[in-house]
């Protein structure tokens, strides 16, 4: 991973968007961070397009969609989505999702079967706290409120993956993702039916930040792809960030954005 420092001028000035993910990432200890929201605002008056995307609950996006300075939320690591207040119009739809409303039931099934399995071979592993604002996925808390070991997190996984659906990790929840939706063509399909701009057709016009492993396709994807510095705590990774930010959290996040105002304004 390259300093952020090393990305060029130009590079920042083409951009149209910054994609962003929530926890560890703008927040710290699951508080937002003053330094990353007023962030946000100065990213917004200068006209850069903002998507948070996130793992949390698509019942959170859609506060995160009305309250915060975004175009558009994502929820669920990319398996829905909100448009920012200010693209709420008649006509829009209130929420999108990646599947189909018949695909959204047969997965439903598949959560109930890895719900079930989980509960009968690690009956102390408990479901995220905000399990009840998902729509599409299902959660289990291994570093929220309780702490699962390393070796506890690779048996869920295993249980999990046995039972025929996709897992993801971030600093918080173990993810199960019935489905085949990830941040990146998350971001992408809620971009193009939001905003209507293609994001596949100049990705490196749009950046991404995040910090954990939920975030790997992103990084993969986006040639402009920036890790907050915690994002060490995670490694190794599958696919990691081009570049990383000096400051942590919410503090590396106003870093990326400082340097982005700079260059626009160059």
């Amino acid at each position: 991973m390259l300093p952020l420092d090393d990305v060029s001028t130009d590079a920042l000035r083409g951009l149209r968007g910054l994609c962003f993910d929530i926890d560890d990432t703008v927040t710290r200890a699951g508080k937002l961070q003053p330094e990353a929201f007023a962030a946000m605002w100065r990213l917004h008056a200068a006209g850069v397009r903002l998507i948070a995307v996130t793992g949390r609950p698509l019942g959170w996006a859609n506060v995160v969609a009305r309250h915060w300075p975004v175009d558009v939320a994502v929820g669920e690591n990319g398996a829905g989505w909100y448009p920012g207040a200010h693209h709420r119009a008649p006509g829009v739809p209130p929420v999108g999702f990646f599947d189909d409303h018949d695909t959204r039931a047969e997965q439903e099934r598949l959560l109930l079967r890895v719900e079930r399995a989980v509960k009968e071979r690690m009956p102390h592993v408990v479901k995220a706290n905000d399990q009840g604002g998902r729509l599409c996925d299902l959660a289990f808390d291994v570093g929220e409120e309780v702490h699962l070991p390393a070796d506890e997190i690779r048996a869920l996984v295993a249980i999990i993956e046995a039972e025929g659906a996709r897992v993801v990790v971030s600093s918080v929840h173990a993810h199960v993702v019935p489905g085949a939706w990830n941040k990146a063509v998350g971001i992408v399909r809620a971009v193009k039916e939001l905003l209507g701009e293609d994001v596949a057709a100049a990705p490196e016009h749009w950046a991404f930040v995040g910090d954990s492993g939920n975030d790997v396709q992103a990084f993969a994807y986006f040639p402009l792809s920036v890790g907050a510095a915690n994002i060490r705590e995670q490694l190794p990774l599958a696919h990691e960030p081009r570049y990383v930010t000096e400051a942590a959290r919410g503090e590396g996040f106003a870093e990326l954005a400082a340097a982005i105002l700079v260059a626009h304004q160059a």
